[in-house]
């Protein structure tokens, strides 16, 4: 029966990923020319926003805290296990790396437009609640007709973080860690729904769903509180920590490279042939790349909706770091951590195990325990924050949907904590495989609006730095 299932969501799974991959690059391409390479030119002043809130701006909570809420739910698992889970050798290849970095390039000036377009077509009520985010600049931009469209993002958004990227492919990713340091042999068992499994996934699960719960309930100001100390800090942590193990192995770094780009073009050809492998290692690193920093999947300009801004320009600015950081950065880090130490080649290995294996050949001289603790700690916070930032997310769209019915977003939540309770104990491909089934869902309608509302962003966007250029006369 499983087995059947997991056919019929391969299935849709291949019908949806590659017209998805096609979607994405084709906007982060178009939309690069629009606003003239503004990803790449305009990236350190950028950076410098990213640190710098701006005064005198309405909203719900700061620029950076609004980032670290989008960062949240970005710097997670697909960082750590998937990326592993496309570069393995049964998978995508090293090449997938290459990918993910394409994907990332364009994928800042997509990101850019709809922390843009987040910020001019919010409402903020009377209340001083921010409503805003794909569907409000849908509604308001393309105008009432396309309502429809709006409801179609806010459905699938509310179905990704409560089936997709929210819940069981971050619970499962800390579970599967979390046992893999203290009872790799599954020594510790019990019988759940018919299976066998380690009594620390049972443990995890609880105490995870427990402490989400605490912090759920708070709303987007304990949220945004909890990632603006979390998500740097592990951030920094877990770079620290790979940026070290290439320095430790920096002979292997030049090979490595080398393996990436002779990889991302079929040179190290599979089984299947050049072309073929070629071809996975563009759907899988693209594929991963889209997963891990959410360009184009509409999710970010909710959080970059609530920053304490009047300056769409500015905020778009924020919220491109975003990718720059989660794709460029990490995802590098993590990525050539484990070509350097060749655990990618090792068929026997999955998710996590992959990452974990790296770190134990890179940190050889320290005791094993200490750097798979390291990973582990830096996965479950990772994590842990993405459930927390995707459940924002998640009512944001079902508040949307409702025209905010608070017993909606209540059952929302208690659903959204028991999908969190029952993600440790799903098979890691059905997680992976049903999160890019929703994502691709999800991004379609953001895409259309991305499209439709570009020549806006271009033009304001010119005349901002026009006028910017103006005052420095």
């Amino acid at each position: 029966m499983l087995d059947k299932i997991g056919g019929i969501l391969d299935r849709i799974n291949n019908a949806i990923t590659i017209p998805l991959i096609v979607l994405i690059l084709s906007a982060g391409i178009y939309l690069t020319i629009r606003v003239h390479g503004l990803q790449i030119r305009r990236l350190p002043r950028a950076l410098k926003y990213m640190v710098r809130n701006e005064e005198g701006g309405s909203g719900e909570v700061s620029s950076f805290g609004a980032l670290c809420t989008s960062l949240s739910a970005t710097i997670g698992t697909g960082n750590i296990v998937g990326v592993a889970t496309a570069i393995g050798v049964v998978s995508g290849g090293p090449g997938a790396l290459f990918w993910m970095w394409i994907a990332a390039l364009f994928g800042m000036a997509t990101k850019y437009t709809e922390g843009f377009l987040s910020i001019k077509y919010r409402i903020i009520d009377k209340e001083g609640h921010v409503l805003g985010g794909p569907f409000y600049y849908i509604e308001n931009g393309m105008g009432a007709k396309w309502k429809w469209l709006a409801k179609i993002f806010a459905f699938f958004g509310a179905c990704v973080g409560l089936f997709g990227i929210g819940t069981f492919s971050q619970i499962n990713g800390i579970a599967s860690s979390v046992q893999g340091f203290f009872d790799p042999d599954k020594q510790m068992t019990v019988s759940l729904f018919g299976q066998s499994y380690s009594i620390v996934v049972v443990i995890t699960g609880i105490v995870v769903t427990l402490c989400a719960g605490l912090v759920i309930i708070g709303g987007i100001k304990r949220i945004s509180g909890v990632s603006q100390v979390v998500v740097p800090f592990m951030a920094i942590i877990y770079i620290v920590a790979c940026f070290s193990l290439i320095i430790i192995n920096i002979d292997k770094l030049p090979g490595a490279v080398a393996t990436v780009v002779k990889s991302a073009f079929g040179v190290r050809a599979a089984a299947g042939g050049i072309g073929a492998s070629m071809i996975v290692a563009i759907q899988k690193g693209v594929a991963r790349g889209i997963f891990s920093n959410e360009a184009g999947l509409g999710s970010a300009p909710i959080a970059a909706a609530a920053a304490k801004t009047k300056d769409p320009v500015r905020q778009g600015l924020v919220s491109m770091t975003g990718t720059f950081i989660d794709t460029v950065v990490i995802c590098t880090m993590t990525g050539l951590c484990i070509i350097m130490m060749g655990s990618w080649e090792n068929p026997a290995l999955e998710g996590v195990a992959v990452t974990a294996d790296a770190y134990n050949k890179g940190f050889s001289f320290l005791p094993e325990q200490v750097s798979s603790f390291m990973l582990m700690a830096c996965l479950v916070f990772f994590a842990f924050t993405t459930i927390l930032g995707w459940n924002y997310y998640g009512e944001r769209c079902l508040e949307y949907l409702t025209n905010r019915n608070k017993r909606a977003v209540k059952v929302y939540r208690c659903l959204y904590i028991l999908a969190v309770f029952i993600g440790p104990y799903m098979t890691v491909s059905a997680v992976w495989t049903i999160a890019d089934i929703f994502n691709g869902l999800m991004a379609i309608p953001n895409i259309i609006a991305l499209f439709a509302l570009s020549g806006i962003v271009a033009k304001e966007t010119n005349e901002y730095f026009k006028k910017e250029k103006r005052h420095e006369k």
